[in-house]
């Protein structure tokens, strides 16, 4: 008998259910598309998709595109992996990708207020840093948020608190009255 009944067609399909499973984990892997990840833990016998999806963001938080990394995270939610990934990779921040770091800040703002802080700060460095003087408003904005969040950050780690990085924001930025007047 073939594939349509018998013992070895449950291997068949076994077999080609199993190459399903490991196409949809490369193609999330390739491109950490969720529909090829949520696809792929929807297949798994319980608790063994919960093991997976530790895998999976596993493998998120050592992507080599930071920013493609933020977006998954902030998307799945997995808000604390996404603070977690803001944390170790701080360096790799780029400012200019305001359409994804504006969202993700609101979105960390609660639980994570100094990942979220370090966004807006990368978006205020970039603005001030470029002299994008049509995001100075955008950028003042971000400071007033930044002030708001330190009063409930505790220990800012290896960052410089607010008072600190206000300072050297005047010092290094304090001829730019359209930032500072906005």
């Amino acid at each position: 008998m073939g594939p349509t009944g018998s013992a070895s067609g449950s291997r068949y399909a076994l077999g080609r259910s199993s190459e399903a499973q490991d196409e949809r984990w490369q193609a999330f892997e390739r491109g950490l598309n969720a529909s090829y990840l949520r696809a792929h833990l929807k297949r798994l016998p319980d608790f063994d998709d919960m093991e997976a999806e530790e895998r999976a963001l596993g493998h998120v938080s050592r992507h080599p595109s930071f920013h493609q990394a933020l977006v998954f995270l902030v998307d799945w939610p997995a808000l604390d992996r996404a603070a977690g990934l803001i944390m170790a990779r701080t360096d790799e921040l780029d400012g200019d990708h305001y359409g994804l770091l504006t969202p993700s800040a609101d979105a960390l703002e609660q639980r994570h207020p100094l990942a979220a802080t370090l966004l807006l700060r990368a978006m205020i460095d970039r603005s001030l840093d470029a002299a994008k003087y049509k995001r100075y408003g955008h950028a003042a904005r971000h400071l007033k948020t930044c002030e708001h969040l330190a009063r409930r950050i505790d220990d800012f780690a290896r960052h410089r608190n607010h008072a600190e990085y206000v300072t050297d924001l005047k010092q290094h930025h304090g001829r730019k009255t359209g930032f500072w007047d906005a």
